[in-house]
C-alpha cells in the first residue's frame, strides 16, 4: 500500500512537470528574424567571414545638410565594432560628423584619421540580437546639446537610419574588403 502511494506520488509529480514543461520552452524560445533584416545579415557576414569579431572598422557614410547650417555639409564617418562572445553591446556603431570632405583629403586620410579628427561621437547604435533596433537590450545614444551622449528615444526614423547605414555603407564595405 505504501509503495502505492509512492509511486501516484511520483507519477503525479512527473505529469506536473511534464505540463509544466513547454510553459517554460516557450520562454526561452527566441523569436524569428527575418533573413532580410538589416542585423541579422551583418551578423551573418561577420560570423561566416570575420570569426565573429571585427574591431574598429573605420568607413565614411553619406553627406548631409548641416542642421545648424544649411548651407554647409557635414560628412558622417563611422566606427564598427562587433563581438559574438559580448553579451551586452555585441554590435555597436559609432557615428562622427566631419566637414564635408574634398576628393584629396579622402584620398589622403585614412578613414579612422578622419574619425579621429570628428572627436566627438553624434549618436552610437548597440545590438545585441538580430532583428528592429528597439528589441529588449538594445540601445541608441544620441549628442545632447551640451555634448555628451545620452539615451534617446527610439523612433521609426532612427530605426531608418541605423538599417540604412548597415545596408547602404556597412555591408558593402565589408563585403569588398
Amino acid at each position: 500500500m505504501r509503495i502505492r502511494k509512492c509511486s501516484i506520488v511520483f507519477l503525479a509529480t512527473i505529469c506536473l512537470f511534464a505540463a509544466a514543461a513547454p510553459f517554460g520552452w516557450a520562454k526561452r524560445k527566441k523569436p524569428a528574424v527575418s533573413p532580410n533584416d538589416p542585423t541579422y545579415m551583418i551578423y551573418q557576414l561577420l560570423d561566416d567571414s570575420y570569426g565573429g569579431k571585427l574591431t574598429n572598422f573605420y568607413l565614411l557614410a553619406g553627406i548631409y545638410a548641416d542642421p545648424q547650417d544649411p548651407a554647409s555639409q557635414l560628412q558622417r564617418v563611422l566606427r564598427v565594432d562587433y563581438d559574438k562572445g559580448r553579451y551586452f553591446g555585441r554590435f555597436r556603431i559609432y557615428v562622427r560628423s566631419v566637414g564635408k570632405l574634398t576628393p584629396e583629403q579622402a584620398k589622403t586620410y585614412s578613414s579612422k584619421q578622419i574619425y579621429d579628427f570628428g572627436e566627438n561621437d553624434e549618436a552610437e547604435y548597440e545590438k545585441i540580437d538580430p532583428g528592429p533596433l528597439g528589441q529588449k537590450g538594445d540601445l541608441f545614444l544620441q549628442a545632447t546639446s551640451s555634448g555628451p551622449l545620452a539615451p534617446a528615444a527610439l523612433t521609426s526614423e532612427v530605426n531608418e537610419r541605423y538599417s540604412l547605414l548597415i545596408t547602404k555603407y556597412i555591408l558593402p564595405a565589408l563585403q569588398k574588403k
